[in-house]
């Protein structure tokens, strides 16, 4: 299962998930299906988002141990 820090670093940076979807080119719904880890993102969406908040993709995006 793919895990991400999204939401954490929304907030952070005061972004509501409409604000980051218009950054990024996507809808809302993407972003909110990003954060509650229902959908993975395409590897050029992942790759701006980590450009967006300056970080590895890996930082942002993580396999869940088990």
């Amino acid at each position: 299962m793919m895990k991400n820090i999204l939401n954490m670093l929304r907030a952070e940076r005061k972004l509501s998930q409409e604000d980051l979807a218009k950054q990024l080119n996507v809808s809302r719904q993407t972003i909110n299906a990003i954060e509650r880890e229902k959908y993975d993102p395409s590897l050029p969406l992942a790759l701006k988002i980590a450009k967006l908040f300056n970080k590895k993709v890996e930082e942002i995006f993580f396999l869940e141990d088990k």
